[in-house]
């Protein structure tokens, strides 16, 4: 949290607050919070924690509020609005321009993307970034993080273009069978089709992005802004001369890195590896 930041419970809170008039409003009668847990296949206990705002939304709740009360993606949209309050500002505007994205472009050097991420491989990803962090704080993380691949799922997704270091599908700080989950998660994701992922093998040679992971948000309106993330820190850059500097490094990363059939089959041979 910074101080340009509102309270990172407020839409947390609204989402409790909808959650609790919806049901009660509900036609034709009220809903208790054990028939809504029924007809969501959940508990009334997890009703009752979202209602009262202990702990995460759990991401897979939001559409199947939608779904019973016909609100037409309103719960979708306060649980974006509320795993957005609890990132820095920066990261805020980030997340905002990924759910109104035609075109994502990733680079990354160390680890597969969060949109891209399992649960368990985040939570090993958290867990190592944030060591003071108790069970409860990476479990928030965790369901933030899932709750942002969503915008894959929409009915017009954004086209998302990954390109990977090699060294990603190597590097194993999980046990083998979460990094093997990973690493099939990876496969199906590209098998989609608005999604291409391609290896960068360790011999290709140097570029602009060797450094750190970045990513080529494009808008509705064909415009590109450049997010850059270095340690706990991150910006948005939108300066012509350095979008068609990072668009161009970002073609010859395309051009260096193994087609997306070959990256498939490099990602499998490591799957393999990992039985």
């Amino acid at each position: 949290m910074d101080e340009e930041t509102d309270s990172p419970e407020d839409p947390r809170r609204e989402f409790a607050e909808e959650c609790r008039s919806a049901r009660e409003l509900h036609n034709p009668k009220a809903l208790t919070q054990q028939d809504l847990a029924r007809l969501i296949r959940t508990s009334r206990s997890t009703i009752s924690r979202v209602e009262t705002c202990e702990g995460a939304v759990p991401p897979g709740l939001p559409p199947l509020l939608d779904e019973v009360f016909g609100t037409d993606g309103k719960f979708r949209r306060l649980h974006e609005a509320a795993i957005a309050a609890s990132f820095r500002s920066v990261y805020r505007r980030r997340m905002a321009m990924e759910r109104t994205a035609v075109i994502i472009r990733e680079w990354s050097p160390t680890l597969v993307p969060g949109l891209f991420q399992t649960a368990d491989y985040a939570r090993y990803v958290f867990q190592g970034g944030y060591p003071r962090a108790n069970a409860r704080e990476i479990s928030t993380s965790v369901n933030d993080r899932m709750a942002r691949r969503a915008l894959l799922d929409v009915d017009t997704p954004p086209d998302v273009r990954v390109v990977l270091c090699e060294s990603v599908l190597r590097r194993h700080f999980c046990p083998p069978e979460v990094m093997r989950r990973q690493l099939k998660a990876l496969l199906v994701a590209g098998a989609r089709p608005t999604v291409r992922v391609q290896i960068l093998p360790l011999d290709a040679p140097a570029h602009l992005f060797i450094d750190g992971p970045v990513s080529l948000i494009t808008s509705p309106q064909h415009n590109v802004a450049v997010c850059v993330e270095n340690y706990r820190t991150g910006g948005i850059l939108e300066d012509r001369e350095l979008v068609q500097a990072a668009l161009r490094a970002y073609d010859e990363l395309t051009g260096d890195a193994l087609p997306p059939r070959e990256s498939a089959c490099l990602i499998a041979e490591q799957m393999e590896k990992l039985t």
